[in-house]
């Protein structure tokens, strides 16, 4: 069935006013007055109009749309950023197009070539891999506004994200400080050349003048519950059992614990835990986590502001924006 849809001009016979007035009207234009205002935008809702924002977009060459790439849109943490996101930009007229790469390069490229396609003003992006983003540079250096929402300092990109240096640092400086000297790491991030928490998690261990094989990593075939209890499972069948475990996302952290739970190793007397992300769950596990907050809050505040004040401007030098988080200590430590 063919759709039909309400024009301006509908409106403007209902009311007896220009195309033009019409217009102005339903732009809010402070030219037309109030009582005409009101009475044009009455009749537009009760005619069902809603503009053409493709014709707009032709007009203005902006279509008030921001993409953003998620790594995983199952991970509770990148779903509280993308509806951050979404709130700081409707307050500001834009809306959000979500897309998610399911951690596999090719994936991010695709959607980075739909956005375009699409003609977003702006794309947002946490990247599968640290080490490959020559193709997130090749958007950069065509003009267009491009942001990474990860920890990636010296990639000569525009960055906003948290220091997740410094949050694997005080992670395992916490559990150092609490007498660990075998702490594990549960770390799927290296995997896919993300090192930036385990650098910040060896920093902690050589200040505190531990030998390197006071932190073993461990690593998991992903991020979810079920990779970290499996994970934990393998960590506690090494020669020198560690008393302690650093876990890059909270998701582990919880699986470690159910493990914990199952073979009747008690949290934190057999084995401390610190999560990262601090999540809801992590605060009502059975043995609240302690936690690096991902301060998903102030992240999309510098994000949106960073990314709308790039658009329509010319190249310039990176700007490099880093987060401190902070350390929430819970029972399980």
């Amino acid at each position: 069935m063919q759709r039909t849809r309400t024009r301006l001009k509908d409106i403007a016979v209902a009311t007896g006013y220009s195309a033009n007035t019409v217009s102005l009207a339903l732009r809010g234009s402070l030219r037309i007055p109030e009582e005409t205002r009101d009475r044009i935008q009455s009749a537009a809702q009760s005619l069902n109009y809603f503009p053409n924002t493709i014709a707009q977009a032709l007009v203005s060459r902006e279509t008030r749309t921001i993409g953003l790439v998620l790594t995983d849109i199952m991970n509770p943490t990148l779903t509280l950023v993308s509806r951050f996101l979404e709130r700081e930009l409707a307050q500001r007229g834009y809306s959000l197009m979500l897309a998610a790469s399911d951690h596999d390069s090719a994936k991010e490229w695709s959607a980075l070539n739909v956005f375009r396609s699409r003609q977003v003003d702006g794309i947002l992006i946490y990247p599968t891999n640290h080490d490959r983003l020559d193709h997130i540079r090749a958007v950069r250096q065509v003009g267009y506004p491009a942001l990474v929402l990860a920890d990636i300092p010296v990639a000569g990109l525009d960055v906003v994200a948290i220091d997740d240096r410094s949050g694997g640092y005080k992670a395992v400086r916490h559990l150092i400080e609490r007498g660990h000297r075998r702490i594990a790491m549960l770390d799927a991030a290296q995997l896919l050349g993300n090192s930036e928490k385990h650098d910040g998690a060896f920093r902690a261990v050589t200040e505190a003048g531990l030998p390197a094989d006071a932190l073993v990593v461990v690593k998991p075939g992903g991020h979810s519950a079920t990779d970290g209890f499996q994970a934990i499972g393998e960590a506690m069948k090494l020669k020198q059992r560690p008393t302690a475990l650093f876990a890059t996302t909270d998701s582990l952290a919880i699986g470690a614990l159910r493990w914990c739970r199952e073979q009747g190793v008690s949290v934190p007397g057999g084995l401390a835990i610190v999560g990262y992300d601090n999540t809801e769950a992590a605060d009502f596990s059975s043995v609240p986590i302690t936690s690096i907050n991902y301060a998903a809050a102030a992240v999309s505040s510098h994000a949106v502001e960073r990314i709308l004040s790039m658009i329509g401007k010319p190249l310039s030098t990176p700007i490099v924006t880093l987060i401190d988080p902070e350390l929430v200590i819970r029972q399980s430590t």
